[in-house]
């Protein structure tokens, strides 16, 4: 295993983690968390229902906090971990962001932005985002089926 394949199961690791977390809030069980430099910046997990905002995906807040964190809403130099791969919502928020790197688990052939229903990051931006899916894909997609399993 690569040393880069190493890290991003690391940090997946951790966006499973949140996701976990707030699935015993009744949330969607997805996780996101923002890395610089081999540090974590920033973690969160869905909570639209908790916090009854529609926006409140697990990116979008977790970009949020890293921003506070650094101080600076260009998050250049970080990149975004996230269980699934994301909604156009949250692509363009990595975009606007300057996220550098966006690793994904499992992808998402109803909403998902960066290849499987859209191709947004492709879609000549000023912002050049790159793009990993794939990382911890059977957990995350595990994570996600059990939690539907158990709504129907």
């Amino acid at each position: 295993m690569s040393p880069e394949g190493t890290t991003d199961e690391r940090w997946m690791a951790a966006a499973v983690a949140e996701a976990t977390r707030v699935e015993a809030a009744g949330e969607v069980p997805v996780g996101a968390v923002v890395v610089r430099d081999a540090r974590l910046i920033a973690a969160a997990g869905n909570a639209p229902i908790t916090r009854c905002d529609p926006t409140a995906h697990a990116e979008i807040l977790a970009l949020r906090a890293a921003a506070r964190t650094l101080g600076n809403y260009r998050l250049a130099g970080c990149d975004l971990y996230v269980t699934i791969e994301p909604c156009p919502m949250c692509v363009g928020a990595a975009l606007h962001a300057r996220i550098r790197t966006l690793v994904f688990g499992c992808a998402d052939p109803k909403a998902g932005a960066v290849g499987s229903r859209y191709a947004l990051a492709r879609d000549g931006w000023n912002h050049r985002l790159e793009v990993r899916g794939g990382v911890l894909a059977e957990e995350c997609g595990r994570v996600l089926q059990a939690f539907f399993a158990r709504r129907r």
